[in-house]
């Protein structure tokens, strides 16, 4: 088999593959922002075998299912031999109300919180240090990022953290956490149709030398091979793809119209919709690596591809067509066009 190709995390110590282990999914249902019901054993199986075919990191957070999907990944790792243990990448700062699990998450970025939630991973993950720890969410509290940016700092001499990153960020606030120490890495959405990414923080952190870990590059699901209108209406109450707009029309149409564009594409290349879908956010300067989500060891097969595939110009030229011809997304279409070039130009 051949190996996986990796790419440096930012100026961190960490080579990733260009593919990484989503948990979010694993989390399973009975929150706000679940998938359903999970079989834990296939959870872990899929972590295992996506881990047999080289992928080195997994990406969670302390929300996904209110804890669960860090407990799956913990149990995941005991049955790992130590020399072929992936990173663990977690996310902290969406606090919920277990009382009221389908409430929306308090987004707290105090310091005393941080700290708190980062022992609680620890012992779910059941690891001495977390390779990547991210700020989930900005704080919604009042809560200065220098501050909160202050104790991932800490965190990161006392030696409980390797390497501090945030997701969901805007310009401005990497700015201001820059100021205090270091970005080691950003996790925005990133995909065919949430393409706003490219124009503003994806260049930024190139220009920073912060990594960049894109979450949702299948746009959860639409971006693959037999996603369809009937899956959506299949779905489990709890979903929250349900009470997206993306997943409903005039979006859904559009999207599985530029869905359906990549299949040239893909039949080319002697690979899924999902890797090319996958791949094309890898094309963009300044990306280290795409979250990529499964439930089952066959789906990490249908994606698992990406972590080799190179796009060629003739298929980016293709998408970007397509892109066009369809009207799915917002943002940048093509990897090196400037979103805000792309504004003037439209009007």
């Amino acid at each position: 088999m051949k190996a996986l190709l990796e790419r440096p995390l930012g100026t961190s110590d960490l080579q990733i593959t260009q593919v990484g282990f989503g948990a979010w999914a694993i989390g399973g249902g009975g929150w706000a922002y679940g998938w359903g019901s999970q079989d834990d054993a296939d959870s872990i199986a899929a972590i295992r075998h996506a881990v047999r075919r080289g992928i080195n990191w997994i990406d969670t957070a302390a929300i996904y299912g209110l804890g669960h999907s860090e407990e799956v990944v913990g149990r995941a790792l005991r049955e790992i031999p130590a020399a072929e243990r992936p990173y663990v990448f977690t996310k902290g700062g969406m606090v919920p109300d277990p009382s009221r699990p389908f409430d929306e998450p308090q987004r707290n970025l105090r310091p005393e919180s941080i700290r708190k939630e980062v022992e609680a991973s620890l012992r779910r993950l059941g690891v001495e240090r977390i390779d990547l720890y991210q700020f989930h969410w900005p704080d919604g509290l009042g809560t200065p990022v220098e501050e909160s940016w202050g104790e991932m700092s800490r965190l990161i001499r006392e030696g409980k953290v390797r390497a501090g990153g945030v997701s969901n960020f805007d310009v401005g606030l990497l700015e201001r956490a820059e100021h205090v120490r270091h970005v080691d890495s950003l996790q925005p959405p990133f995909s065919l149709i949430r393409r706003q990414a490219a124009g503003d923080v994806i260049p930024w952190s190139a220009a920073n030398s912060t990594g960049v870990i894109v979450y949702s590059p299948m746009q959860s699901g639409i971006l693959t091979d037999t996603f369809s209108l009937e899956r959506v209406e299949g779905m489990a109450a709890d979903d929250w793809r349900r009470r997206n707009p993306e997943f409903q029309e005039p979006r859904l149409g559009r999207n599985l119209a530029l869905r359906d564009a990549l299949r040239p594409i893909a039949a080319r290349h002697g690979v899924s919709i999902a890797a090319v879908a996958v791949a094309w956010t890898l094309s963009w300067p300044g990306v280290s690596g795409a979250i990529v989500g499964a439930r089952s060891p066959s789906q990490v097969d249908g994606w698992l591809a990406a972590g080799n595939l190179t796009l060629e110009k003739e298929d980016l030229s293709e998408i970007a067509d397509a892109v066009k011809r369809t009207q799915a997304g917002e943002g940048p279409a093509r990897p090196g066009t400037s979103y805000a070039r792309r504004r003037r130009a439209t009007g």
